[in-house]
């Protein structure tokens, strides 16, 4: 058994930006790392053409800003080499290989009791913290909703987080189901790579190019939400015309406030609106009643045959698998219990962090909030 302060549990961009802001303040913890790397979803499971959607000056990390010099808009292999030297500039030393398999609040001596297995060496680890912090992401795992005959598809089925080029695909009929950002950039990347691309969309949802997106996230620091919402609104109007003649809708809520009432992001357009335009990628308004073989069939009764299905239909968070007492920060779904802005924190030391469905903004703001915070009632017991 090892002590420490605090445990995290997970090494991605939240993890690693604790346990930098922890170091500033000569904190004692430890990060658990299942995987083998740090930011293995960026690493691992980030398909080849991805780039950040927002500019590098709302993408870093605590006390290390991107340069002013630097590109505007990261690749994820300029994203990651970052993430590297973070990792050095401030000596971070993740434990590997180790899955954690229950934490557990012990109320008679107020400290958390997690229990590790090291999958390299095949034993169980125990470590004590006074605090325990996670770590591991809205991401952790991918969702596809549980479609009729599914099980039976007889082309390949995909989640965007296994998706990596659409090459493998080139003259393959492909649906794509989810019109989120991964979804609309998956449909263009495999109709730049030679497929035949649809995609669904079942629901209003605000598109943007960079530029306009860029500019209201600055504006939104002087000008009042509805103000912004307002302005960025007409002019993506102006830029894109009308899109529901092409099966596209707006919400009534603006993006920046539909962001706060529902964390629902608005789409960045990689160039897909332009290729929808054209019918190289066709829009399929409904929802998918069954499968039958390689057939798709669809709620208005429209069906065709599919070489491959790629659901871009989000992720689900794992921690109340092995958070034994989840309840002190999380609800039911393994997501924040308290409203935002106050969902990074939880009862008896517990936090989460990168919950917030902010990016890395959000990342940013949940890693220094958690760190001052445990600085705080680390002192004032000390």
């Amino acid at each position: 058994m090892q002590e420490f302060t605090v445990v995290i549990v997970g090494a991605g961009p939240s993890g690693l930006a604790i346990s930098a802001c922890l170091t500033q303040n000569s904190i004692s913890h430890i990060i658990l790392e299942k995987d083998d790397c740090c930011a293995s979803l960026w690493r691992k499971n980030a398909y080849d053409r991805l780039n950040l959607h927002l500019a590098s000056e709302f993408c870093s990390l605590p006390l290390m800003p991107h340069p002013p010099s630097g590109p505007t808009y990261l690749s994820k292999y300029q994203f990651l080499q970052y993430i590297d030297k973070y990792v050095a500039h401030f000596n971070i030393k993740s434990h590997y290989c180790r899955t954690v398999e229950s934490a557990k609040y012990d109320e008679i001596r107020s400290e958390w009791r997690v229990e590790t297995k090291n999958t390299i060496e095949g034993i169980l680890e125990v470590y004590e913290a006074k605090f325990l912090v996670i770590a591991t992401g809205e991401n952790s795992e991918g969702y596809i909703p549980n479609v009729p005959g599914l099980n039976n598809f007889e082309g390949e089925v995909v989640h965007s987080k296994n998706y990596k080029s659409g090459s493998k695909y080139k003259t393959k009929e492909v649906l794509v189901v989810g019109c989120g950002n991964s979804g609309m950039e998956i449909a263009y990347d495999l109709h730049n790579s030679g497929a035949n691309p649809s995609i669904v969309v079942r629901s209003p949802f605000h598109v943007f190019n960079r530029e306009i997106i860029h500019q209201g996230m600055r504006m939104v620091k002087y000008f009042s939400v509805g103000v912004v919402d307002t302005i960025i609104t007409l002019w993506a109007k102006l830029k894109y015309g009308d899109l529901s003649k092409y099966g596209i809708y707006r919400p009534k809520l603006g993006p920046f406030n539909l962001k706060n009432v529902t964390g629902k992001s608005a789409v960045i357009d990689v160039g897909t609106v332009e290729k929808i335009k054209e019918g190289s990628i066709k829009v399929v308004s409904s929802y998918i009643t069954r499968i039958e073989k390689k057939k798709v069939v669809f709620e208005n009764n429209m069906e065709k045959e599919f070489d491959a299905i790629v659901f871009a239909t989000g992720y689900k968070s794992i921690a109340n698998g092995w958070l034994k007492d989840y309840k002190y920060a999380l609800n039911e779904k393994g997501m924040p219990k308290n409203a935002y802005p106050s969902h990074w924190k939880g009862d008896h030391g517990l936090y989460c962090a990168g919950l917030a469905r902010r990016g890395l903004s959000g990342v940013k703001i949940d890693a220094e909030s958690i760190a001052e915070d445990i600085n705080q009632t680390f002192n004032f017991h000390n």
